[in-house]
């Protein structure tokens, strides 16, 4: 009995402490200015949304202001995509992490890299591989690009930053060149593949990869302040392409949402292959990493996920595993990580997780 009382008591306060941070949230995101914040927020708890808003323009030029179901570029959180359908083709038996790549790919151009990377090591940014869209962003062109291969003459011929396995270096070749392996091992189209195995079965009705001229119904145009440098914002298409395995699919906080819930739930890979992603392997610039995922272990609680960033672009997708809070925070407008969707996502991490925040 006494230990029955215990643990009505312990679920009674855990209750009353949750009702407390989700009143903090409403509060906060009624309080929230489109001055402060461009794009949507959406906030859930044991898989039920307390929360979802929308801030600012989708289009300044036409004053069109965004929706919660605004289509946004979600930049680099593609690669949790890339990362899933790879490891679906490994959980089928179908390919080895540990083997290079020249064994599914006997044909890949750079010898070196055929002879000497692995699967494991693309998944982990630790393949030696640079990061084209930054390193090759003069060679890089709005249109030309329609199937994963057509990204490849941008690094295929780069010289490797490090040898495999020895150093982290993010990495969006590494992942164009999983995008090929994806093709290479299930006999499907990159884009199809995902469309088939991830987005259908997670739901995602509003997710795609779309050319930069596309006309898309409720898609938001990009707005880069050179990362906080300027203060009189430009249009970002320059800086965009279509979606390659490393980035640039749009998509909706509630979409994304969907998604979350597909991944921790076990609808895109079992249980145990779900395990091996999100374990530890390597330490990033701030986060440890799993297999293509964030896994933050810097405050009360583990938070899994990834971020998006780009010219005109700042989206977070967070996992807090203790308390089951998901947050999706897509931007239009990129930051210098002291505005904007910085400044959410910190309020989040500092309300959830307990991250001390700056004055």
């Amino acid at each position: 009995m006494k230990i029955k009382l215990l643990l009505f008591f312990l679920f009674l306060a855990n209750s009353i402490f949750s009702q407390s941070k989700n009143s903090e949230i409403k509060a906060y995101l009624n309080s929230l200015k489109d001055s402060d914040f461009s794009g949507t927020i959406l906030v859930a708890q044991n898989d039920s949304i307390i929360k979802q808003s929308a801030f600012g323009l989708s289009s300044i030029e036409y004053n069109v202001k965004n929706s919660i179901d605004t289509r946004f570029n979600i930049a680099s959180i593609t690669k949790l995509f890339t990362a899933i359908a790879t490891l679906q083709l490994f959980e089928n038996g179908k390919l080895n992490l540990h083997k290079p790549i020249g064994t599914y790919m006997p044909d890949y151009p750079n010898e070196k890299v055929k002879r000497t990377v692995t699967v494991h090591q693309l998944l982990t940014h630790t393949s030696g591989l640079n990061n084209f869209y930054v390193n090759d962003l003069n060679k890089m062109k709005n249109q030309g690009y329609e199937l994963v291969s057509d990204f490849m003459p941008l690094f295929v011929n780069d010289t490797l930053l490090s040898t495999p396995g020895t150093k982290y270096n993010y990495s969006g070749s590494g992942f164009v060149v999983l995008g090929l392996l994806i093709e290479s091992v299930s006999g499907e189209n990159y884009y199809k593949y995902v469309e088939n195995h991830i987005l259908k079965p997670s739901g995602m009705k509003n997710t795609s990869a779309i050319q930069v001229d596309s006309v898309v119904k409720n898609k938001a145009s990009g707005y880069t302040s050179q990362f906080g440098q300027n203060n009189t914002l430009k249009k970002n298409d320059y800086y965009l392409t279509k979606a390659s395995p490393a980035g640039f699919y749009y998509s909706t906080i509630d979409d994304l949402f969907k998604f979350s819930k597909a991944l921790r739930n076990h609808l895109l890979l079992t249980e145990a292959t779900t395990k091996l992603m999100l374990e530890p392997k390597v330490k990033g610039y701030n986060t440890h990493l799993g297999y293509g995922i964030d896994v933050d272990n810097r405050y009360n609680q583990t938070i899994i996920g990834h971020s998006g960033g780009w010219y005109g672009i700042h989206c977070e997708l967070l996992d807090f595993m203790k308390d089951n809070y998901t947050v999706v925070i897509l931007s239009n407008i990129d930051d210098g990580g002291h505005s904007g969707a910085s400044n959410v996502a910190d309020f989040f991490k500092g309300l959830i997780a307990n991250k001390e925040l700056e004055n």
